[in-house]
């Protein structure tokens, strides 16, 4: 299966915004443009400035029937970019969508006060809207998102049928229809508002940044800073994905984007295919854990918690970057085990060079940081006026001589309205799936069911929690995998006791695991057909190399000070013995530490990482695993500098010794 099978590819290239002929291509571009115009005008408010009053409802109406007409217009029913002519089928696609959305963005103050009594207009636009979503989500995020949304729309009208706990209510069809298409917590609820705000800006950076030499400045800058380093290429990957990865929101994309620098740099310094391939599918899928974005995930667990976003941004600091440094780790220590060179010299450009040409990028993510945590401005303001200092930045300077004309910046727009597509009909049928889920009561059943199957024992309901997620992630895009697990899962968890962040972090991070773990892992799927790898082994090597992401969500359930919630002692000791667990651990997993180690040794590290890890409220004895944790891992280090010092004096001793200089005649 191939990643395009499983996700719609999110590039920020230099290619056409649209490959179609003619008159569609520029219908496409222009309304493209137009789509994160408008999100941009709604996201500063400037609507209401001028005295233009809409419900949030009749602006998303709107944009879905944008939405609907670039999709259809701009893929064909394979999926792909349209390159050929507009078939009739899709012009009757694209009209239809965009005509009923746009007769309910004008009628709808009339139509909600009467559609308890299902009118036939509410009836037939609803009825176009749920089977265009459907088509548009296919061709957008792929066939399994939609064997999910048929599969709850199935339940919600048989539902009543199902024997047992999770029975759901009867529900008519038309009152079925007309809830899905106009109920708050449906369709146009919270993800669409999100997508059509928040995440228009973010995307907007995003493109931004790649077409004003941004995205090239922190990757060189990356190439020079750990370029010379033990296994550097390795660790290029890792920093330039973790930074891309904070504004993409696609750990596909991720690894297409940057996966076809960083892959083939790897495999020339000597990392196997498989290797390569695992290191950048596993950085790539930690972009969507990273913030300020988190795969645009952050926007909507702020809304789910009702927190503001900077509180999920605090909160995701440490987990995100427990989990870089395991993998930072692993790739350092592959390279020592493999014997693998630094990047060759006159392939790292001097760090000077770098710095002068680009330092002008670092205001815009500064002014992004400062804006939100600072002037408490939201998110999507935030994002604007960073855009906006970055699109002046690449006019006025560029980077390394090439600036941004204004025709970049036309196209940078555009293509933002072609990105979010993807995310404009996912946030529709996660909308429809959580008004079934709350119409029919299956959320409610299934959070029930959780807690009475792990009553009284804490851990079995994170370990179901967390089997559950991993099955609901499979194939699934970031945003989708979040809101399935987040509406299903995390409310049983909050329900057993566990605190709220950590509960909707958990569900998170076990459903993300699914991108890198067999059978489906679409990153390390799509990594490995940059490597030419098989692509199994890849998976497991990146089960591997993401090993710390399987512990972490545990960490932070029993210890919020993860979170950075808590007092400083606290942050400073729980913090610290984390890292210190994850570094001994990846030792064990490497097969590395001071010295190339055996399986036993291997497996005697991971023992004592693990005791370091575990937090000290899970088992009583207070700290006593940690301790048992530290004084394990010092005898396996201490055995194992012993042994490279009887190495290093044994060579010393079996070379031969150079004759003595004979003196002149």
């Amino acid at each position: 299966m191939s990643e395009k099978d499983n996700e719609q590819s999110l590039e920020i290239g230099d290619g056409p915004v649209s490959s179609a002929p003619g008159g569609v291509r520029t219908a496409i571009v222009v309304g493209a443009f137009l789509l994160t115009v408008v999100g941009v005008v709604r996201s500063l408010d400037l609507d209401r400035s001028v005295g233009l009053l809409l419900y949030t409802e009749q602006y998303l109406f709107g944009m879905l029937g944008a939405a609907f007409f670039l999709v259809f217009m701009h893929l064909g029913i394979d999926r792909k970019p349209r390159t050929a002519p507009v078939p009739w089928y899709d012009w009757v696609c694209a009209v239809a969508g965009a005509a009923s959305c746009g007769w309910l963005a004008i009628r709808y103050p009339k139509i909600a006060d009467i559609v308890v009594d299902e009118p036939p207009e509410a009836l037939i636009t609803g009825t176009i809207i749920l089977l265009l979503t459907a088509e548009g989500l296919r061709r957008t995020a792929g066939p399994i998102l939609l064997g999910v949304l048929v599969f709850f729309i199935a339940f919600g009208v048989l539902g009543q049928f199902v024997p047992g706990q999770l029975q759901g209510r009867p529900i008519a069809f038309g009152q079925l229809i007309t809830y899905l298409t106009f109920d708050t917590n449906s369709l146009v609820g919270a993800p669409m508002k999100i997508v059509t705000t928040i995440v228009i800006a973010f995307l907007l950076f995003g493109a931004l940044l790649f077409r004003s030499g941004g995205s090239a400045f922190f990757t060189e800058f990356a190439s020079a800073v750990m370029g010379s380093t033990r296994g550097g290429s390795a660790k290029i990957a890792v920093v330039a994905s973790s930074l891309f990865g904070t504004i993409s929101g696609s750990a596909v994309s991720n690894v297409l984007s940057t996966g076809v620098v960083t892959i083939p740099l790897m495999r020339k310094a000597g990392y196997k295919p498989h290797s390569a391939a695992a290191i950048e599918a596993v950085a790539s899928t930690g972009g969507q854990l990273m913030p300020p974005v988190m795969g645009a995930v952050a926007f909507i667990m702020a809304e789910y918690l009702n927190v503001p976003y900077t509180d999920v941004v605090i909160a995701a600091i440490v987990p995100s970057l427990l989990y870089y440094v395991a993998l930072f780790i692993q790739a350092d220590l592959e390279a020592a085990r493999e014997g693998i060179a630094p990047v060759p010299k006159e392939m790292i450009p001097p760090i000077g060079p770098v710095v002068k040409s680009g330092w002008v990028f670092v205001a815009p993510f500064f002014l992004l940081i400062y804006g939100m945590f600072w002037l408490n401005l939201l998110p999507e303001e935030a994002a604007l006026y960073s855009a906006g200092l970055l699109m002046l930045v690449g006019v006025a300077f560029g980077y390394r001589g090439k600036r941004m004309g204004w025709r970049d910046v036309f196209d940078s727009v555009a293509r933002t309205g072609i990105l979010v597509l993807d995310l404009v009909m996912i946030g529709a049928a996660v909308g429809l799936i959580i008004g079934i889920l709350n119409q029919s009561g299956l959320g409610f059943a299934l959070t029930l069911m959780l807690v009475n199957m792990g009553s009284g024992n804490l851990m079995l309901l994170l370990l179901l929690a967390g089997a559950v997620c991993f099955v609901l992630g499979m194939g699934l895009p970031t945003l989708a995998v979040y809101i399935l697990v987040a509406t299903l899962i995390a409310p049983a968890m909050v329900e057993a006791g566990i605190q709220p962040m950590a509960a909707h972090m958990f569900v998170l991070y076990l459903g993300m695991l699914s991108f890198i773990t067999p059978p489906v892992c679409i990153a390390a799927f799509a990594a490995a057909n940059l490597a030419r790898a098989d692509p199994m082994r890849t998976g497991f090597a990146a089960t591997r190399f993401g090993w710390a992401a399987f512990f972490v969500p545990f960490l932070f359930v029993f210890e919020p000070s993860l979170l950075l919630q808590g007092t400083a002692a606290e942050l400073l000791h729980d913090v610290g013995t984390a890292i210190a667990g994850v570094w001994i651990g990846s030792m064990g997993f490497a097969g590395y530490s001071l010295r190339r180690i055996g399986w036993i040794e291997r497996g005697a590290y991971v023992v004592a990482g693990v005791l370091l890890l575990i937090p000290a409220s899970l088992l009583p004895g207070d700290k006593v695993t940690t301790y048992m944790g530290i004084a394990l891992a010092a005898v396996l280090l201490g055995r194992d500098y012993l042994a490279v010092r009887r190495q290093r004096r044994q060579r010393r001793q079996a070379a031969p010794i150079p004759p003595a200089p004979q003196a002149a005649e």
